[in-house]
């Protein structure tokens, strides 16, 4: 499989020039139901990416709710399908039950120009009996989420031989919620011979991933940016070595970041500036050779689903960490390497995002600050301490706190599993479910920090996959 190949800033210029839906290759009912509808011309993301997608190739495109993706995937789906033939010939992947409503809900709209199209919902939190029956009468569109597709699939229930197009849709929420295992198992189960689109507001690691296992020569479609091409802000605070550290908790309620990689050059650095930010009211966590891998784990999703507002971390602790929308990184110290402060400042500032790299440097450090501005070809911005302002909203609190579940992946422990526990039978709403990870012995849910009692009280008196289990609320 090849990886994504990005389309030119002129093709997508091209693509917007000419608008109107009648400029692509759709039948005349098609176009007339669109214009009753009120689809008068093409959004940015259905004018790059439809048609490419009618023509038949792969498609990974970056596309935010609201931009019309929907219409987008749904268009170039119905396009494949041969309605005579009463099989699944299109699958939509969805990270929620209530996005799967609502793609369900346009398909519908949209396959109204062509009489007895069936399209059926699968997900969690839904009666697998009704589900079963209806899958006995057939249908032509399935639209899903991952969980529920896989329990399908295993009871022989869905039969995806004629399927023709599959569509995973907020492809980086389904990682960011802990099923690319369920996305990759699903997608072993379709024809290899079929069109694949992928919709994502952001560029993880794990779309790649995906695009290079399971893509065929994808097109990826990637409008105007709309950032400047330097996303990444230096500021640069002279500092003695006595207040370095109570200069960084002056940056963090100065510039109020949700998520900030803190980096020092020791161990002992790490610790003291963890011991400093608690006391004073900050979420910290700590990450350097000297932790286990138990506790390294617990720290990473901690961070990474926002259930704690600063990580410090040496280099070698750090290397390799790929966390989204972080929006600061604070260089405690001035690395001795160059390409180490260039990799520790590419933290922040990814795909479409904008972010913070604030550096804290003493009179000795001045040199590698000079060495910085030569290799990079930048004029540093200096300012004083004494510009950096309280907010006064009291310390950093952030929006998530972490359940440990005690049972993983031997247990057979889906991320599906989780969210139906806490969304069918807790009762919370899918938006205050965060990022799942489901480890080898342990899973780890994050949640919105003011329900995090009172669901691992929920889930402990209630069950996963129809088990008891043992629910803790990490740092309580």
């Amino acid at each position: 499989m090849t990886q994504a190949a990005n389309t030119t800033p002129s093709a997508a210029s091209a693509a917007s020039a000419n608008t109107a839906f009648s400029q692509l290759p759709l039948p005349p009912n098609v176009l007339a139901n669109l214009e009753q509808l009120g689809y008068l011309s093409m959004t940015p993301i259905q004018a790059a990416a439809l048609p490419l997608a009618l023509a038949g190739v792969d498609v990974i495109a970056r596309a935010k709710t609201g931009s019309g993706k929907t219409a987008a995937f749904s268009l170039a789906l119905l396009a494949n399908l041969n309605v005579r033939r009463f099989a699944v010939q299109a699958l939509v992947l969805c990270p929620t039950r209530e996005l799967a409503d609502q793609v369900t809900q346009e398909l519908r709209r949209l396959a109204r120009a062509e009489e007895n199209i069936k399209i059926l919902t699968l997900c969690g939190g839904a009666t697998i009996r009704v589900q079963l029956a209806s899958l006995e009468h057939g249908a032509h569109i399935v639209v899903g989420t991952p969980g529920r597709i896989m329990d399908h699939l295993e009871r022989g229930s869905l039969d995806l031989q004629a399927l023709n197009t599959l569509v995973l849709d907020e492809a980086d929420r389904m990682l960011d919620m802990g099923f690319f295992e369920d996305i990759a198992t699903v997608i072993k189960q379709c024809p290899k011979a079929r069109q694949t689109l992928l919709f994502s507001a952001t560029y993880p690691d794990g779309i790649v991933k995906l695009s290079q296992q399971f893509m065929r020569a994808p097109k990826e479609v990637k409008l105007l940016a709309q950032h400047s091409s330097s996303k990444i802000r230096q500021r640069f605070y002279e500092v003695k070595d006595s207040e370095r550290l109570h200069a960084v908790s002056l940056l963090l309620n100065h510039y109020r970041p949700i998520s900030t990689l803190a980096f020092c050059n020791t161990k002992q650095q790490c610790r003291d500036l963890v011991d400093v930010l608690r006391a004073q009211g900050f979420s910290a966590l700590e990450l350097h050779g000297d932790l286990d891998q138990r506790d390294r784990d617990q720290v990473l999703v901690q961070f990474a689903n926002r259930s704690c507002s600063v990580l410090v971390a040496t280099d070698v602790a750090a290397r390799g960490l790929d966390i989204a929308q972080l929006e600061a990184v604070i260089n405690v110290d001035i690395s001795y390497e160059l390409e180490t402060h260039t990799h520790r400042i590419g933290r922040t500032g990814r795909v479409d995002e904008a972010g913070w790299a604030l550096s804290l440097v003493s009179m000795d450090e001045m040199g590698r600050v000079g060495n910085i501005e030569k290799a990079q070809g930048f004029t540093s911005q200096w300012q004083p301490l004494s510009d950096l302002t309280p907010s006064g909203q009291g310390a950093l609190i952030p929006p998530m706190v972490t359940l440990q579940i005690l049972g993983g992946r031997k247990e057979k422990i889906r991320a599906g599993d989780v969210l139906g526990a806490l969304t069918k039978d807790a009762g919370y709403a899918a938006s205050q479910v965060g990022k799942i990870n489901v480890n080898e012995f342990a899973t780890y849910v994050a949640v919105d920090k003011n329900i995090g009692a009172q669901a691992a009280a929920k889930l402990n008196a209630g069950s996963v996959k129809g088990k008891s289990v043992k629910v803790r609320l990490l740092g309580a």
